[in-house]
This record gives structure tokens, sequence and C-alpha cells, in this order.
């Protein structure tokens, strides 16, 4: 790797690291400038690309995935926030399973962030009496990330292989088994978890809190916004329309919303707001990153991406299933499912085909690595946002990954053994 190569990197290092540690050792520091310090980092990197590399196309690039990415997030956000689902009392620990169950479903209808944004307020409600980071870190891990695996529509990686080729129902027909078990093991673990909860809370306030239950919704209306997003997703010319649509969406569910609905939500723009500064200054940053990977064996990641292919030159399964998810972990998992897919030779009709076992390792790991890390995927920081405005406590950057790495990569090697080995 040159020293220019480093130094356009460093910028997302930088980003990363003060997202990491910055909240933890200075939280009112950070609160007070992380704007700066995001957008500042990404301005370098812009400036760089401007001035020095007079590339104003890949800038330009980064820009409209930013905006597509935004535009689809925020709709999602303010439309969700004025659909009010009410529950009265509190839910077992089956019932949470069946919730969550019930999410993993609806989120390849809806998208992981449509599903993420819809359901957090009434799991929060649902068992506000003995509410940890367990329930929010687990609510991440089923309905943000792993859930979305069999539909397009699921998460923006699987919709990328959509708009390069990959046949609608090819994801449900091949990754239903992998959904299975990821989606399985991970409520049982929830499960086993969230039982030694509820028995530590003192019997009659259980039975008290669980003796009636009703659920309503209000704010219908909506339902019509939404399905108007999910319409858009899939236009694609002329440019900027989807994404037009997507905000007539939400200013027009903002405005015809009840206050009423979004007051019983709690609703306010903060969350939605850390989220576009923080991703703005990733989208930036990450450019050159991306840029680089995508150079494949002739970049400086050579050395690393070599290791994806055996003797005979054929892609290795194992390989880009832990190379994809590794890099979601930590990159936009969507443009890092872009350069696997390239890596592995960008024909549909080969990775549907006789190279079928290395396009489902690819989906896999873009989509279930998402929930490694709070960056991994769009909604995991926005759920972890509106329950800290909640008030509760959150494990921070690092405290999430240990968390987070001990609940699912036990799993992702089982699955590695069984699918991809």
């Amino acid at each position: 790797m040159t020293l220019a190569e480093f130094i356009l990197m460093l910028p997302f290092g930088l980003l990363l690291g003060a997202m990491a540690v910055t909240p933890i050792f200075a939280p009112r520091w950070w609160l007070r400038h992380y704007a700066k310090v995001a957008l500042g980092l990404g301005a370098f990197t812009a400036g760089c690309y401007l001035f020095i590399l007079h590339d104003p196309h890949s800038l330009g690039e980064a820009a409209h995935e930013y905006i597509s990415f935004i535009a689809l997030v925020g709709s999602l956000f303010v439309v969700s926030g004025g659909i009010h689902i009410g529950v009265q009392g509190e839910s077992t620990p089956l019932k949470n399973v069946i919730f969550l169950l019930i999410g993993a479903l609806l989120a390849n209808l809806l998208g992981t962030t449509g599903a993420a944004m819809l359901l957090i307020r009434p799991w929060i409600r649902m068992n506000k009496y003995r509410l940890t980071a367990h329930h929010i870190v687990f609510f991440i891990f089923i309905v943000a990330n792993v859930g979305g695996c069999l539909t397009p529509i699921g998460d923006p990686p699987l919709f990328l292989g959509f708009l390069q080729g990959i046949p609608f129902w090819w994801v449900a027909k091949n990754c239903w088994p992998m959904w299975l078990m990821g989606v399985g093991l991970l409520l049982a673990g929830f499960y086993f978890v969230d039982r030694k909860n509820f028995l530590r809370a003192p019997r009659a306030i259980r039975e008290k809190e669980t003796a009636q239950e009703s659920w309503r919704i209000e704010g219908l209306p909506n339902l019509f916004f939404l399905a108007v997003i999910l319409g858009a997703v899939f236009i694609e010319k002329p440019i900027f329309l989807r994404e037009g649509l997507m905000f007539a969406a939400a200013i027009g569910s903002y405005f015809t919303t009840k206050k009423s609905v979004h007051a019983a939500n709690a609703f306010n723009f903060h969350p939605i707001q850390e989220v576009a500064i923080l991703f703005a200054g990733l989208f930036i940053t990450i450019t050159p990153v991306m840029a680089m990977l995508a150079a494949g064996l002739h970049g400086p990641f050579a050395p690393v991406l070599g290791l994806l292919t055996n003797a005979a030159g054929q892609p290795i399964p194992l390989a880009y299933f832990w190379a994809t998810g590794l890099l979601s972990a930590f990159l936009d998992n969507a443009p890092t499912y872009l350069v696997a897919f390239e890596l592995a030779g960008a024909d549909p009709h080969a990775l549907t085909g006789p190279l079928s076992s290395t396009l489902r390792a690819i989906s896999a790991g873009a989509v279930f690595f998402g929930a490694l890390t709070y960056i991994g995927n769009a909604p995991n920081l926005m759920v972890q946002s509106i329950a800290a405005h909640r008030g509760i406590r959150m494990p921070g950057f690092f405290g999430y990954i240990a968390l987070a790495s001990c609940a699912l990569l036990p799993g992702f090697l089982l699955l590695s053994v069984i699918f991809f080995r």
C-alpha cells in the first residue's frame, strides 16, 4: 500500500475510531461535535478527490448513493413513526419470540429498515417493565438484519443483486435453509436469555403486567405512504424520481399524521438526524476504500482477495462468506456485495447455475454479518439511537461488537460447516 492510498483511507479509519471510542470516554463532547467530526473528515476526502485526484465522478457516485440511502431510510423512519401499534400489558418470553419471528418475516416485505422502524417502538413498550439491552440487541440481530435474507426487498445488497440480473425469487429458493437456521438459532438464544430475565421479575408484577393484552393500530393511512416507498424502490429512471417519491411520501405522512400518534410514539427527528450526519461522513470517506477493493488483484488488497479462489481459479464459497461478511460489518454491505459479485465473475447465469454456492455465500455473508456492528446495516444505528433516546443503556461500539461476536459467530461457524465447506 502506498502512502497516498494510506492517506486516503485514514479519514475512514479515524471516523470509525471516533464513533467507537469517543461516545465511551467523552460522550458529551461527542454529542456536541459528532457532526463536525463526520462532516470534517468527509470534507477532507472530498477535497482530495476534487483538487488532487481530479475525480469528481467518484464523488458524485458516492453522493448519489447517499441520497438514495437517506431517502429510503429517512422516509421509512418518518412513515413508520406515524403508525402506532398499541399494546396493553407486557409480553412473556414465548410471545416475544413470536413477535421477533413475525418481524423476521415482515423484514422481507418491508425491508429490514421498514420492519425495524415499524416494530421497535411497540417492542420497547411490550417489555417496558423489564427492558434490558438484550431486547434491543436481539431485535437488531433478527429484525434489522438476518430476517431480511429471503427477498431482494429484504436488504439492500440483495436488491442490488436483483438489479444485476439475479431472479427475484432466487434468494428465497436458495437461501431459506440458511435463513431458517440463522433465525432459529437466534430465537432460541433469545428465549434462553429472556426467560432468565423474565423469571427474575417478581411474580406479582409478572401476573399483573401480563394479565391483559390488547393490540390496536393507529395511523393506518400511512400504509399508503409505505406502499409508495416500497413501490418506488423498483424505479430506476429517470434519475432521482425514486428518491423524490420517497421524500414526498415522508412529507405527506408527516403532515397528515395526527399529533396524538406522533406523541404516542414519542416521535422526533433526533435518531434520523444522527444517522444522516454520520453516514454522510461514512459514505464519502469509504469511497477510496471501496475503490481499492474494486481494483481486485491489481489493488492494495490483492494479497487478501487472492484467498478467495483456489489453485484452479475457482471461487471458494467459504472464503466469500467470511470475506463478504466481515467487510460488510465495517463497510456498507451494499457496495461490499457488489465488489464480491464482481470478483466472483459478475455473470448472473453462472452465479445462479454452477457457481450458485458462491452467490449464496455472498448473499448470506452480506446480510447476516450486517448485525455484527452498529454500522453494518442502516437500521442498526437507528434502532440504537431510538433506544438510547428512550433511556435504555445500550452497549458502546466495541461492547456491541463483543456481544454480537459471542452471539453470532458460533452460529456463523455452524452455517459455514453445513453449507459452505
